[in-house]
């Protein structure tokens, strides 16, 4: 069997279809599971320890989220997106993010504003770390978390699987070249600007902000490797 990272391992305590979903995501994101490839649910479980049927159920998640779709007796293939995808999610991001912040920052109490930094802060820690997963998961928690503070569940749902869509691609590099690093700061830097009650510059830096995140993506499809990172090695068909 292939080396597997630590999160990859399944735990017997939660739902196995939860687990893998949860570990196919972040192999997505780290790019592991590469686009364009077909990958076998028989294969992936092999690598996972675990039997095929939680990893068919966990691939059938992704794809009704778009992150991968069926190949008819071969497997899951990872979508593909486009660059027309990665800008048309941007705008869509932007469109609801940008004045949402202007909001939040006008109505929330600044205490409120202020107990999200730890997540601020972990986002800038995992960083410097080089913990890709851990960087993902404490920025996806901070930002829609901040959204949920303008009362509307329904927006926050809605950022959240656009989120889910417009993967990052090759962290992985950006990250040994630590150019997330100043990405990650910039999120401490919109929080200081709400909690001083400047609602212009809040909204400008987070349109900034949505600005190189697109920008870290084009990066990352420009230098997206061949092979699979080194850790987890997942098998195709």
């Amino acid at each position: 069997m292939a080396d597997l990272k630590p999160r990859t391992l399944i735990s017997v305590q939660e739902r196995l279809r939860d687990q893998v979903a949860h570990a196919l995501r972040a192999a997505l994101i780290s790019g592991e599971l590469r686009p364009g490839v077909v990958y076998s649910a028989p294969a992936l479980a092999a690598d996972f320890g675990v039997s095929a049927t939680p990893v068919r159920e966990a691939m059938l998640d992704l794809a009704r989220e778009g992150l991968v779709e069926a190949v008819r007796n071969k497997g899951f293939r990872v979508t593909e997106l486009t660059e027309r995808d990665l800008d048309d999610f941007t705008e869509i991001r932007a469109l609801i993010e940008v004045p949402t912040i202007g909001r939040v920052t006008r109505s929330a109490a600044a205490e409120q504003l202020e107990a999200l930094r730890p997540q601020a802060e972990a986002i800038v820690a995992a960083a410097r770390k080089h913990d890709l997963i851990g960087y993902l998961e404490a920025d996806r928690q901070f930002h829609l978390d901040l959204l949920g503070l303008a009362g509307n569940a329904r927006l926050v749902e809605v950022v959240g699987d656009l989120r889910k869509r417009s993967r990052l691609y090759g962290l992985n590099r950006l990250d040994q070249r630590g150019e997330l690093v100043s990405s990650a700061e910039e999120h401490l830097e919109l929080l200081d600007l709400m909690i001083s009650g400047d609602a212009a510059a809040a909204e400008e830096c987070m349109s900034r902000h949505l600005g190189h995140v697109r920008s870290l993506w084009a990066a990352g499809r420009e230098e997206s490797p061949e092979a699979a990172p080194p850790g987890l090695r997942l098998r195709t068909r």
